[in-house]
């Protein structure tokens, strides 16, 4: 399981360093431990969470942005002064089976594993959590010792977090919030929830729409988008900018002989051997049919058709659809246009680009060809 980098959670404003100020009060209290600081400070800590001005104050905070780390980090500041622990973070699903630390205050790379491990066990089964050592508790695998408070965050009947405090130090009992307590937290965590929840949905929406369903490579709409931004940029830097465009030779056969199924695990496979072997810096996407597409910024004609070569040779030793039992071989016709070469706007790049590949594919496929400027091809 990924454990994310950490957020170290800093500087909010007025209502954050409050916050840290109020906490600390009953953080570094010498030789009590998580469950003798619950007991002691328990009215205090009431006192804290049940003013009016505390539910304002995180409903205003966690609704100013739309980034689920600061949404986080937000959540994690205030539970300072809810939750009597020097560590605390909170734990999202980022993607289907994956948790990760979006925020988190003390929280060590070490710490991780036992983080993630306890939001696990709290998102699993939409239960709170609480241990007064944690290398002694069976039910979370962890080599920490500690003690630990971890609550569900939920909403719309759906658990979408977990919020969890940790003292390196393990108490004498389990770490217990009276019920008042813990009602007057769920009040300030369910707006909270929600706004965490809109934003990771908002997140989700926007990678959709510019995702292709079948390859997850970035779809057309978004190669339109990041070429006309592109272009501009390099048009007022003077740097150059490059396009590929690849088309697998012989895909229609797979189609023909295997079925439509075989053939989207074949365009899948494809993908992955031309996304692994761009750059970090390359844009790639799935244009259309078995056609892709990279945007290559800050890259001339000669560092294009590199990477042209690359693809294209490695598209041509890839052993497709051998996972079913086949041993089918592909390659690929590539076309490269680079501004201000050949073009001057991003419509003459596409346009170049795709010139170049149908060259290739009128002289015998399983090639590439730099696109020339217009005035030369007379």
């Amino acid at each position: 399981m990924p454990v994310a980098l950490y957020h170290t959670v800093g500087s909010a404003g007025k209502s954050g360093s409050k916050a840290r100020r109020a906490g600390d009060i009953s953080l570094t209290t010498p030789g009590l431990d998580l469950a003798t600081r619950l007991r002691t400070f328990q009215r205090a800590l009431r006192g804290r969470v049940e003013r009016r001005d505390a539910l304002i104050d995180i409903v205003r905070a966690v609704n100013a942005t739309l980034e689920p780390p600061q949404i986080a980090e937000l959540i994690v500041e205030r539970a300072q002064t809810w939750l009597p622990a020097p560590v605390s973070a909170v734990v999202a699903s980022t993607s289907p089976g994956q948790l990760e630390i979006l925020a988190g205050h003390g929280v060590t790379p070490t710490m991780g594993p036992a983080v993630l491990a306890i939001a696990r066990w709290v998102m699993d089964r939409g239960q709170d959590f609480a241990t007064a050592d944690l290398g002694r508790d069976g039910r979370v695998p962890s080599p920490s010792a500690g003690a630990a408070i971890a609550l569900v965050l939920s909403c719309r009947g759906r658990r979408v977090g977990a919020l969890i405090a940790l003292d390196r130090q393990p108490s004498t009992r389990e770490p217990r919030l009276s019920t008042p307590l813990l009602q007057a937290i769920r009040v300030l965590l369910e707006p909270a929830a929600v706004a965490l929840d809109n934003a990771r949905l908002l997140k989700s929406a926007e990678a959709l729409s510019v995702t292709d369903d079948l390859t997850h490579l970035y779809n057309s709409r978004y190669l339109n988008q990041v070429l006309r931004r592109e272009t501009k940029r390099a048009s007022r830097s003077g740097r150059p900018l490059s396009l590929l465009f690849i088309d697998l030779d012989g895909f229609k056969a797979v189609n023909d002989t295997h079925g439509h199924l075989f053939g989207s695990r074949a365009l899948v496979e494809a993908a992955a051997v031309i996304r692994t072997s761009a750059r970090e810096t390359d844009v790639v996407s799935r244009f259309g049919g078995d056609e892709f597409a990279l945007v290559l910024p800050d890259t001339g004609g000669e560092g294009a058709f590199a990477v042209g070569e690359r693809i294209r040779d490695r598209i041509a030793e890839h052993r497709f659809l051998e996972a079913d039992g086949l041993d089918i071989h592909l390659t690929a016709s590539v076309g490269v246009a680079t501004l201000p070469d050949v073009a001057a706007s991003a419509e003459e790049l596409v346009q170049a680009a795709d010139k170049a590949m149908y060259q290739v594919k009128e002289t015998g496929k399983n090639g590439i060809v730099a696109a020339i400027a217009p005035a030369e091809n007379i």
